[in-house]
C-alpha cells in the first residue's frame, strides 16, 4: 500500500506527498495536463516543442540543468498525446532547489526568439532523424492518421508535419505557455524521505503566489466507431516488409481497459505468448512480432506489429495473424494461461513501485485520471479478471471491421 497526503493550493495546484523514509533521496514530478491532443491541427508538435523550451532557462535560472547538477540531482521530461511530464530526483537536503527551479519555470520561463530558434532547430532535427530518415520512422504518422478520422490522436506527439514546427511563431508559443502552464493545470508530486508538514511549507513558499491561469475546458470530438477495415500499402525504402494492425480499444478510465491490456500480453508478451510461440517459433512466419496497447487516456489502440521471415509474403503473414485472432475469439484461454500473464503484470507493477521516481510519476498520472489511489487498486483490477472477460473483449475488439492496417513494402533492390 502506497500511502500519501494530498492538498490543493489556493491557486489550484494539486500537491501529493508520499513519505518514504527508506531513501535519502526525493523525487519531484510535475505533470502538466497538456499533450499533443491539445494542439490545433495546423499547429501540431507544440507540446513536444514546449517540453524542450522548458529547459531553456527562466528568469532566475538561465540554465535549468546546472543548478540541478550542482545539487547532485538528475532531471528529464517526456511528452505524449495526453500529458507533458517533468521529473527530478535529488538528495533530500537539496529538495528546495528543485522546487525553486520548477516554480520559476512555471511562471517565469524565458520564451524569446533566441530560445525558440535554438529549440525549434533541435526538434526539427529530431523530426528528420526519427521520422524522415529512419526506416519505418513515419509509422505513427501513417497508422494514427489511418485509424483516427476526427480525434486529435490522429497525429503523433512530434507533430503531423515538419513545417508546423519550422513555422512556429513566438506569439503562438507564448500563447501555448499562458494557456496550459499554470498551477491549476498541473499536479505536483513529491516522494521520498520527506515530511508532509515541511513540504506544505516549502510548496506554499515557492508555488503559492503563482497566479491561477485559465486552461481551456476540453471537449474533444469522440472518434466514431470504425465500421470497415482500413488498409494502406506503403512502398518505400525500408530493409524488410512490415505489418502494423491497429484495433480501437477503450481509454484508461474504462473497465475493459485492463482486460484488453492482458489480451495484448496473451497475444504477444514473452516466449510463451500466442503469436510469438505459434507464428515465430513454430511456423517461422515472422522474424519479429509484438503486441501492445497505446495506453491513452481516451480511447486508444491495441497494436500488433511484425516483420515476416525471409521468403514469407505479407499476405501470408497477415492471414496467419487473423487465423490466430479467430482462434482466440472462438475458444476461451485457460485459467492457467490467464494466471501466468496476471503474475507477469503484477510483478512488473510491484517492481516499478520500488522506485520513488516511478511512484511519483504514477501517482501524478492516476491523480489526473481522477483518483491517485488507483496506484493501489491497479493490481486488484488485473487480479479480478476472468477468462470470460478476456473472451468478451477479444470478441468485441479483435474484429476485422475494427482494424486499420499498414503494410510497409520494401522497394526492390535490383
Amino acid at each position: 500500500m502506497i500511502k500519501f497526503s494530498r492538498f490543493i493550493l489556493d491557486n489550484g495546484l494539486r500537491v501529493i506527498v508520499h513519505e518514504d523514509h527508506s531513501t535519502p533521496m526525493a523525487a519531484v514530478n510535475v505533470l502538466y495536463n497538456v499533450g499533443a491532443k491539445d494542439e490545433a491541427p495546423d499547429k501540431t508538435g507544440f507540446a513536444h516543442l514546449f517540453e524542450h523550451l522548458m529547459f531553456s532557462g527562466s528568469k532566475h535560472a538561465p540554465d535549468f540543468d546546472i543548478p540541478v547538477q550542482e545539487a547532485g540531482g538528475e532531471n528529464n521530461a517526456f511528452t505524449n498525446s495526453d500529458i507533458t511530464n517533468y521529473y527530478d530526483i535529488v538528495p533530500i537536503e537539496n529538495l528546495e532547489t528543485i522546487l525553486w527551479l520548477e516554480s520559476d519555470r512555471m511562471i517565469n520561463l524565458e520564451v524569446n526568439k533566441k530560445n525558440l530558434k535554438v529549440q525549434r532547430k533541435v526538434v526539427v532535427e529530431e523530426f528528420k532523424e526519427t521520422c524522415l530518415n529512419q526506416p519505418y520512422g513515419d509509422v505513427w504518422h501513417l497508422l494514427t492518421d489511418l485509424a483516427y478520422k476526427v480525434h486529435p490522436y490522429r497525429w503523433p506527439t512530434i507533430g503531423k508535419e515538419l513545417i508546423h514546427i519550422q513555422k512556429a511563431k513566438l506569439k503562438d508559443v507564448k500563447a501555448f505557455y499562458e494557456k496550459f502552464y499554470c498551477p491549476n493545470n498541473a499536479i505536483l508530486v513529491i516522494a521520498g524521505n520527506v515530511k508532509v508538514a515541511e513540504i506544505k511549507e516549502m510548496v506554499e513558499k515557492w508555488f503559492g503566489d503563482i497566479p491561477k491561469g485559465n486552461p481551456p475546458q476540453r471537449n474533444f470530438q469522440a472518434e466514431p466507431p470504425q465500421v470497415q477495415f482500413n488498409q494502406i500499402k506503403h512502398r518505400t525504402n525500408v530493409p524488410l516488409d512490415a505489418l502494423y494492425m491497429a484495433f480501437h480499444i477503450p481509454g484508461r478510465d474504462d473497465k475493459d481497459y485492463y482486460a484488453v491490456d492482458i489480451l495484448s500480453d496473451v497475444l504477444c508478451n514473452g516466449k510463451s505468448s500466442r503469436l510469438y510461440r505459434k507464428l515465430l517459433k513454430e511456423r517461422k512466419l515472422f522474424s519479429q512480432i509484438d503486441a501492445y496497447v497505446s495506453g491513452n487516456i481516451e480511447p486508444g489502440l491495441l497494436i500488433i506489429e511484425g516483420r515476416p521471415a525471409e521468403g514469407v509474403s505479407l499476405d501470408a503473414a497477415e492471414a496467419a495473424i487473423w487465423q490466430e485472432l479467430e482462434l482466440l475469439r472462438a475458444q476461451r484461454i485457460s485459467e492457467q494461461e490467464l494466471q501466468k500473464f496476471k503474475n507477469k503484470v503484477e510483478s512488473t507493477l510491484v517492481f516499478s513501485e520500488a522506485s520513488i521516481l516511478n511512484k511519483a510519476i504514477n501517482i501524478a498520472f492516476f491523480e489526473l485520471l481522477g483518483d491517485a489511489d488507483l496506484i493501489n487498486q491497479e493490481v486488484d483490477f488485473y487480479r479480478k479478471l476472468t477468462v470470460d472477460d478476456i473472451h468478451r473483449v477479444a470478441n468485441k475488439f479483435l474484429l476485422r471491421e475494427n482494424c486499420s492496417e499498414l503494410q510497409y513494402l520494401a522497394e526492390s533492390t535490383t
